[in-house]
């Protein structure tokens, strides 16, 4: 949750281990750099680091400069936070037989730590320091089991990108297991208890049942499970029930849509095009692969989920290739297969689009600490600290 929300809203970042005057200045730089205006976002954040507490403040200072500086400056702050909470929560904090391991987030102290963490878990990758943003976001479900702040749909990625295949497919099936899946379960140690996955394909209620969980996770599945043991009948579950958890994902494999240049930062609902943008981001060149392409793109079951009809009542004109169509650019959920079907859809179409847009408007106000229109819709807050500008050979661009 976005540290100006919730408890730590009320108490103050880390529950108050903060002074108002660094959390003053840190929220102005935070609010300039998001504006685009990073070099009068950087006094602020200077003077809020004088805080020592301050951990969020390095995090916007890393996102303000140049690597390898940045990832110097998160490395940093990781050390200083380790230290901060020795220092609060005692020695054996971070033991595995000590009482806050497990339980990470739900103590304020660890949020800043936590967010540190997550920085470091996209820098690393940005840099292509794959083993290093792996082995963090296993520490951050080992703190963490929970996952709060959602490593899990990027840890399996990562794990079949750096060779970890049974691991990959293990975590995978972990959290899509009936516990965890069906009962709100918390996985041992976030899933990361790596063992030998299940070879066994699933029964067709449990194939059923899993097309409504996480979309990241069913391709992860899916990948791993092909890659370990070829196009098996598991693997083929594991692509079916991601088509239809998130066809957003393989509709742009199979169209061969260019990978994002980043990530997404817009609010976002689960399986929605946003998912889809980041999952993209972080794994779509592990699909692109030939061999893999080719297994995707013949699975009939898997394709006849991504093929759009025409969102046109009365047209009914189906997709015979993936991405055929054109996409409504307003709210990214309609398909029309030429612009005279879109046009004339547009009155009954209208509505939900306004909708969606609206609702993306309002939460995109929260995020940015503007006030959400009065007629706008009930939104909640996610942790968007990834987000950052950065100054590159005076312009101004994302991180």
């Amino acid at each position: 949750m976005n540290r100006r929300f919730g408890m730590e809203g009320h108490l103050g970042v880390g529950g108050g281990m903060v002074s108002e005057e660094s959390q003053r200045n840190l929220d102005i730089g935070a609010d300039l750099a998001r504006k685009r205006r990073p070099r009068e976002a950087l006094p602020y954040i200077k003077e809020a680091i004088k805080d020592q507490n301050n951990l969020d403040a390095m995090i916007e200072l890393a996102f303000l400069r140049h690597r390898p500086h940045a990832i110097q400056t998160l490395e940093l702050a990781e050390s200083r936070g380790r230290n901060i909470l020795k220092e609060r929560l005692g020695p054996k904090c971070f033991d595995d037989d000590g009482e806050q391991v497990g339980h990470f987030w739900s103590i304020l102290d660890t949020r800043p730590y936590m967010r540190v963490m997550q920085a470091l878990v996209r820098l690393y990758f940005e840099e292509k320091r794959y083993e290093k943003s792996t082995n963090i976001m296993i520490e951050m479900l080992r703190l963490c089991p929970g996952d709060n702040m959602a490593q899990r749909t990027w840890l399996g990625s990562n794990l079949i990108r750096v060779g970890r295949l049974t691991d990959a497919l293990y975590f995978a099936q972990t959290w899509l297991s009936p516990g965890p899946a069906d009962r709100g379960e918390t996985p041992l140690k976030g899933g990361t208890d790596f063992k030998a996955p299940s070879r066994d394909p699933m029964t067709d209620e449990r194939a059923n049942d899993v097309e409504f969980s996480c979309g990241s996770l069913l391709y992860t599945a899916a990948l791993a499970s092909f890659k370990l043991w070829g196009d098996s009948l598991q693997a083929q579950q594991y692509l079916r029930a991601a088509s239809k958890a998130n066809p957003n994902i393989l509709m742009r494999i199979l169209g061969r849509v260019t990978r994002p240049d980043e990530l997404n930062n817009s609010p976002r609902s689960l399986n929605g095009p946003e998912d889809a943008h980041d999952y993209l981001w972080l794994s779509q060149d592990l699909w692109m692969v030939p061999e893999v392409w080719n297994w995707a793109n013949n699975d009939p079951g898997a394709k006849e989920s991504v093929l759009k009809t025409c969102s046109r009542d009365g047209c009914g004109k189906r997709e015979t290739k993936a991405t055929e169509f054109k996409l409504c650019s307003g709210c990214r959920l309609a398909f029309y297969c030429n612009a005279t079907c879109q046009k004339e859809d547009w009155k009954n179409h209208k509505p939900a689009c306004r909708e969606r847009q609206n609702m993306k408007a309002a939460s995109r106000a929260m995020f940015l600490n503007k006030p959400i229109p009065k007629d706008g819709p009930l939104v909640f807050s996610s942790d968007l600290s990834q987000m950052g500008i950065t100054i590159d050979q005076g312009k101004t661009r994302r991180s």
